[in-house]
């Protein structure tokens, strides 16, 4: 201890050997520590009891397998007594109230199903006395163990199935499958149909992907828009949840007014992992093509066409607006012969893969970019004028119409090239309050960019210009009803309410059935797309749910490093990405005569769609009548009674009742005074009709 050193005796090596006697207790205790084992054979008790289970079970086996055997065999006769009976045709014969004519075809198919059991009968009995003479009576136990297991196995309990095990009342999401009337009592309790009216089924219940889908007639005079608009009751019939159920009417060739068809998912269809898009692994794209955008409830692939049309994609924060924005313009991307515009309001990375290849880049909320976004829509309008000037000039071989074609926008000589407006967070330019003066008339910046932005999405697209317009703040004040107007496809993801959800889709949506806010916030980038023009779920669909693929930042770098390359071996790389900012000097006065401007001399708000509707279809008359009944809105203008009178009351137009003439007298009715109207729309009484600009 003290540092002094010590003798010590001389030190062997060694290895410690257990007696034979440790061996036991060692694999004792590591049975009892082993992970792998079930818990309960760890011990002597749970193992005594694991064996004395087994045993009573092989016990009782002999007893449960007869048992087994002889359910099977009511089960299989029941089963074969209905199929050969016809019992399913039958019975939908007798839905449709046509047994009578249906007679004929009943009785021959019942006789084939006889001659086929017969036969099958005969051919069974054939094979085992041939097996019987060659083999002896081994033949007969083989044959004898195949029926009698087949047989125990679908006379088995199971909890649920009928005649069986009874258990409490659970989802009956696809009863309506095997018993029509289940169906039938589902419309009735949604009050879809009446007590005494019933379904005629088109098609039978059939398994379409992971769900049932089927194909109904309603009742006469019974539509088939107010199934879809209430899905929900319909939905809660089914005891599905309303993501489950999928509601379409059929048009076309086949098609009316009231054919139904509606498909039930066996679970979420929208709770799986998002699927890549299908564009990270395409060498290149055709701006023509529509651009592949997502996938249905049914798994069913939706491409977005662009050209000719225009997007608007409306969410609140943190719902995939910014990622469904470049799902779109990826297509473009990947076209060497597309040109870009890339606007982005919010500031982030998020659209900074796109500036090595875009023809016009701005980034940010501040001032300066505001003014930088006016110039170059300014010089874009400018451009699309002198396309049209230019098609004006062209022969019909290479031009038949005024519009762009696509040998066109792949000439280079010609200088038309498909050209995107892409801007995210929209509502910072449009928003923006700064004073400006166009064409001797005051109105603001934000004002302005919006009517550069309505001019490109009305004359645009002939001239090839496509504008997708992205923005979380999807309200009557952002985006004007002016701009919000002509755009062709919207994209509603989750929103906050049913205003905003129709604020993007457009009005009236949620009456038909089609509401953002419906969405569940879990269910990320999946949204309501009304798009403009066909999709491979069909050409006559108002709108559909939509799962959007999944593009992370690394996948829409690599999109855009692929659309840079491409832009470089065919030579059409340009404008902001070779280093050229410079806008091109454009005739600002000469533009502004070309706008409808939506500002007027001061600083007017912007009226909201339905109000400018209620105005537009009065035109001249908001004047010369003191008094419009609602029935003859509701009726000109196809929205719904009760929604109308609602969003009529929250624009400050409550409704009145007064006396009108009918036929030799008057009643009274229910309407608005015009005088309220014109209040709400902000217009005096000389606006009406005048050609200023800011009328409306």
């Amino acid at each position: 201890m003290n540092g002094d050193l010590v003798p010590v005796e001389q030190v062997y090596d060694g290895e410690v050997v257990p007696e034979r006697g440790e061996v036991v207790p060692r694999v004792n205790r590591g049975w009892r520590r082993s992970r792998v084992i079930p818990s309960e054979l760890r011990s002597r008790d749970g193992l005594r009891r694991v064996v004395n289970d087994a045993l009573a079970w092989l016990v009782r086996l002999p007893g449960r397998f007869l048992r087994s055997v002889g359910r099977g065999l009511v089960v299989a006769v029941r089963a074969w007594r209905r199929w050969v009976r016809v019992r399913d045709y039958r019975e939908a014969a007798e839905q449709s109230e046509k047994l009578a004519d249906k007679f004929v075809e009943i009785r021959a198919l019942t006789l084939f199903r006889w001659k086929v059991t017969g036969v099958v009968v005969g051919a069974a009995s054939v094979v085992v006395a041939v097996g019987h003479l060659v083999y002896g009576g081994v033949a007969l136990w083989i044959a004898g163990g195949l029926v009698s297991g087949a047989l125990a196995i679908t006379g088995r309990r199971k909890d649920g199935a009928p005649g069986r095990k009874a258990v409490l009342g659970g989802p009956r999401t696809l009863t309506w499958t095997m018993d029509a009337q289940v169906l039938v009592d589902a419309f009735r309790d949604a009050k879809l149909i009446g007590k005494d009216e019933s379904l005629r089924l088109v098609e039978r219940a059939a398994r379409v992907g992971d769900g049932w889908a089927v194909t109904v007639d309603l009742p006469a005079t019974r539509k088939a828009v107010d199934v879809i608009k209430n899905r929900d009751a319909l939905a809660s019939a089914l005891a599905v949840d309303e993501v489950q159920l999928i509601v379409e009417r059929v048009r076309g060739r086949g098609g009316h007014a009231g054919r139904v068809f509606f498909w039930v998912a066996d679970e979420d269809p929208y709770a799986g992992p998002p699927m890549r898009t299908p564009l990270v692994d395409a060498e290149r794209w055709d701006a023509w093509r529509a651009v592949p955008f997502g996938r249905d409830a049914r798994g069913r692939r939706v491409d977005l066409p662009l050209v000719w049309t225009s997007l608007l994609v409306g969410a609140i924060p943190r719902q995939g607006k910014t990622f469904s924005a470049r799902l779109a313009a990826s297509g473009l991307v990947l076209d060497p012969y597309a040109r870009l515009y890339a606007f982005d309001g919010k500031g982030g990375k998020d659209w900074d893969a796109i500036e090595q290849l875009a023809y016009r880049f701005v980034c940010g909320d501040g001032l300066a970019q505001a003014y930088a976004v006016r110039d170059l829509l300014l010089e874009l309008v400018a451009e699309v004028q002198a396309r049209y000037a230019r098609m004006a000039t062209l022969d019909d071989e290479v031009c038949p119409e005024s519009k762009i074609t696509p040998a066109m926008s792949r000439d280079v000589g010609l200088g038309m090239p498909v050209t995107a407006v892409i801007v995210d967070e929209v509502q910072v330019f449009l928003e923006n309050p700064v004073r400006e003066e166009v064409g001797g008339k005051k109105t603001t910046l934000g004002a302005y960019i919006a009517d550069l932005l309505t001019y490109l999405v009305r004359k645009g697209p002939a001239a090839g210009v496509v504008v997708i317009l992205a923005t979380q703040r999807p309200d009557s004040n952002t985006i004007p009803s002016r701009l919000r107007a002509v755009l062709g496809s919207r994209f509603a993801l989750r929103v906050m309410d049913w205003r905003d959800s129709n604020i993007v889709l457009g009005e009236q949506m949620n009456t038909r059935g089609y509401d953002a806010s419906t969405l569940l916030p879990s269910h990320k980038g999946v949204g309501i797309l009304r798009p403009d023009g066909e999709t491979d779920a069909g050409a006559d669909l108002v709108a559909m749910t939509v799962r959007t693929y999944y593009m992370p930042n690394a996948d829409w770098r690599v999109i855009c490093e692929r659309g840079r390359a491409l832009r470089e071996a065919a030579g059409t790389l340009g404008g902001h990405a070779v280093g050229d900012d410079a806008a091109r000097p454009v005739d600002a006065s000469a533009v502004a005569g070309v706008l409808g401007s939506g500002a007027a001399d001061g600083w007017v708000d912007e009226v909201p769609e339905l109000l400018a509707a209620v105005v537009d279809y009065l035109g001249d008359e908001l004047d010369a009548r003191e008094f419009v009944p609602t029935a003859e809105l509701v009726e000109a203008l196809e929205v719904d009674a009760g929604t109308f009178g609602r969003e009529m009351s929250e624009l400050g137009c409550p409704p009145v009742r007064q006396y009108v003439p009918h036929g030799d007298g008057v009643r009274r009715v229910r309407g608005y005074l015009t005088a309220d109207i014109r209040v709400a729309a902000g217009l005096a009484d000389d606006e009406i009709g005048s050609d200023e600009p800011g009328a409306t």
